[in-house]
């Protein structure tokens, strides 16, 4: 837990994988954030908007777009092969926790991870059949951080 309430120690919060397609974990991440009053940025290289039913989030291509990237904790929502860059990214850019929500590392990836990042959240583990994920785990990680937040309509 000392992991996740270090990545909620960030003032700012990313979504790597954020779609406008609401089926998709990278739009339900994003909302996830957003309900909860938390000041998040969308990362989509083809998307120049995330959409949501109460507001639109402009988005940055990638994490050197970040404007406090040192002061930002990552989610990331996409495939291994993608995980992979973006993290080699967020890591020159300073961003200290990343989230690896489930399906989006292989063991390369984690090896990465762990070795570039204050504080790594992703495998076995949290409340939720396949490990660690921000909308099953986030309350919990919030609480346990202290972070204060309001709930906010979708």
């Amino acid at each position: 837990m000392a992991e996740v309430r270090r990545f909620f120690s960030s003032p700012r919060f990313a979504v790597a994988g954020a779609s406008n397609d609401a089926h998709k974990f990278g739009y339900k991440i994003l909302a996830w954030y957003h309900q909860h009053s938390l000041p998040v940025t969308p990362l989509n290289p083809r998307a120049a908007q995330i959409t949501l039913p109460s507001r639109a989030y402009d988005t940055v291509p990638s994490p050197s777009g970040l404007p406090s990237p040192t002061q930002t904790s990552l989610s990331v929502v996409t495939p291994p092969p993608v995980t992979l860059k973006v993290l080699e990214e967020a890591h020159l850019v300073g961003i200290p926790a990343v989230w690896l929500q489930p399906g989006t590392f292989n063991d390369e990836v984690l090896k990465y991870a762990h070795g570039h990042f204050e504080a790594v959240i992703a495998g076995d583990g949290g409340h939720g059949g396949e490990g660690w994920c921000v909308l099953v785990d986030g309350d919990e990680g919030l609480e346990a951080a202290g972070v204060k937040w309001t709930s906010q309509r979708l």
